[in-house]
């Protein structure tokens, strides 16, 4: 297996990053659903309690 070269993983890490951390949202909405619990959220500086 081939290293990849430095400079063309650090233009792919904050895109590997943005796709997890979606991945990782969708996933605790999901939970949050099937437990009926609240999702909180940064909204205008403050957090709050949302529904799925």
């Amino acid at each position: 297996m081939k290293a990849k070269n430095n400079k063309s993983h650090a233009r792919e890490l904050p895109t590997a990053v943005g796709r997890a951390l979606r991945r990782a949202g969708l996933a605790a909405r999901k939970t949050a659903r099937m437990y009926g619990t609240p999702i909180y959220i940064l909204r205008d500086g403050k957090v709050v309690a949302e529904k799925p």
